[in-house]
């Protein structure tokens, strides 16, 4: 499956030829000379420069085309494309690329990637679309494709690739070696680790290629593996399984079932999209963002945004109701209605700082229940010296804009309570959502930001009313 690319190049230029060649990557000489090939029909051309690309590179430039010149070029490479560029692809493009080269030839080329990669790709189709690929698979991958979706979603069992090398434990290092010199698919793939198991499939232990290499031939598997493993469960969630990777800097995992035999691996370059995608998830949720996608379709953005909107549109109305109860005070002095928003959008910044410490903290298990205290008390000091910082710039402010030391006073006090309230309730906001299993990535913002509005709106007002009124 494959890009072949045709024996007759003379029409290329030999001096790009070379130039081209000493290229690593897509850059935009590539880029540019890809879509005019696209635009002018230049098959043989468009061949050779997608054979020079990395499958990571030729996603990358399948992902810089817009859907016409997408469709054209698909057309061209005639349905040759790497398969392992679908595995780099983001999901809306991978999808418009499967459709375009059609379900016969997806299911021939699924067969040459890891089922870990098999399954990503085909987990992103629409159910229908994925039942027709998978029944025209092979049985040997179909039956194993099938088996990894009868796990959860995000699980390790949807993430593990069932291609490992694993041994018994009385086998001889030379035993070893000379068995995987004759295992074709071994060549093939990436192998970091061989598993020791006992007749019954079980993990007795792990052994490092590289350690494996550096015994003699006489030596037994079970005198040089490491009895002092990871493992995890064939239905644990990716999250926990990316912070293992963190914690011990390991490249590969075992996944075991509940008896404790082996039947996968993971490998660390699926982790690190795990890893990525966690982050987004928590970047765009701090947004109100669900999709980072610059190819999403104008009405899906529109429709994920305008949530969002609505909810910030209530929780401004809210602060917009506390600002009305000192209607009076605000008409009497004008200083309270240009100083007030100073005192608002400061306690909200402050807030989101620590909210984002948080929610960080929590996705990579560093808060817990026993160093809550020290974070709360931590935040709430970091609240309280900021705001005392800040009153006295705000006070010299307030003072030299307005020449009234009540305002000035005033200004400084409404500061240090907003801003000690804000780091206060940007550590328990988010830590309360967690506890009522509610995502504090995508809700604790909206919630900080009114109660800071709220605060900070009520505090400066209800001083001013109380002080000068």
């Amino acid at each position: 499956m494959s890009i072949q690319i045709e024996n007759d190049v003379s029409t290329i230029d030999s001096t790009k030829e070379d130039s081209i060649n000493n290229l690593f990557g897509l850059t935009s000489e590539v880029e540019t000379e890809i879509k005019f090939c696209i635009k002018n029909n230049h098959k043989k051309r468009l061949l050779f420069l997608f054979d020079l690309l990395h499958p990571a590179d030729q996603a990358d430039m399948l992902e810089r085309l817009s859907k016409d010149q997408l469709n054209n070029c698909l057309r061209l490479l005639s349905k040759r494309l790497d398969p392992e560029t679908l595995v780099y692809l983001e999901d809306t493009v991978q999808e418009d690329v499967i459709k375009g080269i059609g379900p016969n030839a997806i299911a021939k080329a699924l067969p040459e990637l890891n089922t870990d990669d098999e399954v990503e790709i085909l987990e992103n189709l629409q159910e229908d679309q994925r039942d027709t690929i998978i029944k025209k698979l092979p049985k040997a991958d179909r039956i194993l494709v099938e088996e990894a979706f009868t796990y959860p979603e995000n699980s390790a069992g949807r993430l593990m690739q069932r291609e490992f090398l694993s041994f018994p434990e009385f086998w001889t290092v030379g035993q070893t070696i000379d068995h995987m010199r004759n295992k074709e698919f071994v060549e093939d793939e990436n192998f970091y680790s061989i598993f020791i198991i006992d007749p019954g499939q079980r993990l007795l232990g792990v052994l490092s290629v590289s350690k494996l290499l550096s015994n003699k031939r006489s030596i037994r598997l079970k005198d040089i593996m490491n009895n002092n493993f990871q493992s995890v469960d064939v239905e644990i969630d990716q999250e926990e399984i990316a912070l293992l990777f963190q914690q011990y800097a390991l490249v590969d995992l075992a996944v075991t079932d509940k008896a404790n035999r082996i039947i996968g691996v993971i490998i660390f370059d699926d982790i690190v999209d795990v890893i990525n995608e966690e982050a987004e998830e928590d970047f765009f949720g701090l947004g109100g963002v669900s999709d980072g996608s610059i190819r999403t379709s104008i009405y899906k953005t529109l429709k994920d945004r305008f949530s969002w909107l609505s909810v910030n549109l209530v929780t401004a109305i809210i602060a917009s109701m506390v600002i009305g109860l000192f209607q009076q005070e605000i008409e009497k002095i004008v200083a309270l209605a240009v100083l007030m928003p100073i005192v608002a959008s400061m306690g909200g910044n402050a807030g989101t700082q620590t909210v984002t410490v948080a929610v960080r903290a929590l996705a990579t298990r560093q808060l817990s229940y026993i160093n809550l205290q020290r974070f709360v008390l931590r935040e709430s000091w970091v609240g309280m010296f900021n705001g005392v910082l800040f009153a006295i710039f705000s006070s010299i402010l307030a003072f030299l804009w307005f020449n009234d030391f009540q305002i000035a006073i005033i200004m400084s006090a409404s500061m240090i309570i907003n801003l000690l309230f804000a780091g206060i309730l940007g550590t328990l906001i988010p830590l309360s959502l967690y506890k009522f299993k509610i995502d504090p990535a995508i809700s604790s913002t909206v919630l900080l930001t009114t109660a800071t509005d709220v605060i900070g709106f009520f505090t400066f007002l209800g001083l001013a009313a109380w002080v000068i009124l």
